[in-house]
């Protein structure tokens, strides 16, 4: 019987051994350090935390579209609390887990390397696996390059107490303005705080809001489009026609993979400089309920959203940070870094940096992510796509465009082709 070693107890994780055992007779071996279906996305997320999603398309089960919105009692288009989403995660595992029997085994400890036989824990002890899904989610944050060492500045939004620990009297700057800024607004804001905060960003955009009901997808006409340049052409025609932009980026989403293969890299550089952000706003939108709220605040003159960056930062004796913005040089007694996610190899964890340095993988296109082949397979340092370890989530990111959603990781783990020994 094939063993299969699955690293990471987050989503992905999850999804990836529920399909395995659900679909192969295959042993597996959950590694998570902590109580597998939380995650960073879940896990750390606070009761006003919504699903950038709606419930009809948050199923575990890709033979099941409405499994989520029937276990959570709701409507398809209702966008429901992530804290609630974790425990639908944690259930599902438990689920699997119950009908599994001895074919499933958690390992509570934190993977620490790949062995030729298997995964080396941190304790030194192995993982025997014929086989192994690395599924560890997005690399580390991205730090701003003049981020100082010091107690007011928050390096990681996420870290336990790290937005409770800051005083309700201060202004706090968020350098970002996509989802994690969004959300460390709405921590910030939760309570009597009164002292404003800025997010500040290159472009100074905001995600997007979803309508309370969805518009059927509207696919765009890309049969003649051989360059990035006539794809955005046909876009902005179709919604155009559409009347409503979010039909039709709904309706690029299945494509969005082939496209971005298709591109060349000068295109794909081209894609990250100057349209990434701007897709990101469209594609990655508010709960509506959450971008009234933020309109509210922003109308209340408690958040204010700044196009530029960060220039430097000091610490006076006096505390906070003194920041120097395209404005001119201003004082927070916090500042939260909402950057998003790095670039590897600098912004690679243990478990990947661990690969990387062992020359088990390679860094992908752009940075984004991990190197694999069509598959899901990681390519070695030398260019060899290693038949025994497959790679799901936001890592397969830079090799391909959509694997950072629920759907997509969902579709991966469903086609995860590791023959049964």
């Amino acid at each position: 019987m094939t063993t299969v070693a699955v690293v990471g107890g987050g989503c992905a994780g999850v999804l990836a051994t529920r399909e395995l055992l659900s679909n192969t007779d295959s042993r597996v071996v959950l590694i998570e350090p902590d109580e597998p279906g939380g995650g960073l996305a879940y896990g750390a997320a606070r009761p006003w935390h919504l699903l950038n999603s709606r419930a009809g398309a948050m199923s575990a089960d890709p033979r099941d579209p409405g499994h989520f919105a029937r276990w959570a009692e709701c409507s398809a288009d209702d966008f429901r609390p992530r804290l609630e989403y974790g425990r639908y995660l944690r259930a599902v595992f438990s689920d699997i887990s119950g009908r599994s029997g001895t074919r499933l085994t958690v390992r509570r400890s934190r993977a620490a390397g790949l062995s030729a036989t298997g995964v080396v824990l941190a304790d030194g002890r192995e993982v025997r696996a014929d086989h192994v899904v690395a599924a560890t989610g997005n690399p580390a944050p991205a730090q701003p390059a003049a981020c100082p060492d010091h107690p007011d500045y928050v390096a990681d939004p996420w870290a336990k107490g790290a937005i409770e620990a800051i005083p309700s009297d201060v202004p706090v700057l968020l350098i970002g303005a996509g989802l994690t800024a969004i959300d460390v607004a709405l921590t910030l804001t939760e309570g009597d705080r009164d002292a404003p905060i800025t997010a500040v960003s290159r472009r100074g955009q905001l995600p997007l809001t979803h309508t309370a009901v969805a518009a059927p997808p509207v696919g765009p006409v890309l049969d003649d489009c051989m360059t990035l340049r006539d794809v955005v052409r046909a876009v902005r025609a179709e919604a155009a026609r559409a009347g409503d932009w979010r039909a039709v980026v709904d309706g690029l989403r299945p494509y969005l993979d082939e496209l971005w293969t298709a591109f060349t890299p000068d295109e794909q550089d081209a894609f990250l400089r100057h349209l990434a952000r701007p897709w990101e706003c469209h594609r990655h939108r508010m709960a509506p309920s959450v971008g009234a709220r933020v309109a509210t605040l922003r109308e209340e003159g408690r958040l204010e959203v700044r196009a530029g960056g960060v220039r430097s930062m000091s610490a006076p004796p006096a505390g906070g940070l003194l920041v120097e913005l395209e404005a001119g040089v201003q004082w927070f007694g916090a500042v939260v870094n909402c950057a998003g996610p790095g670039r590897l190899p600098g912004a690679a964890g243990s478990f990947v940096g661990g690969l990387l340095d062992a020359g088990q993988a390679r860094v992908g296109p752009h940075g984004l992510g991990l190197d694999i082949d069509a598959s899901g397979r990681l390519v070695a340092a030398d260019g060899r796509v290693q038949g025994d370890r497959w790679l799901i989530g936001p890592l397969r990111r830079g090799a391909k465009w959509e694997t950072t959603a629920v759907p997509e990781i969902r579709a991966q783990a469903h086609n995860l082709t590791i023959p049964v020994g």
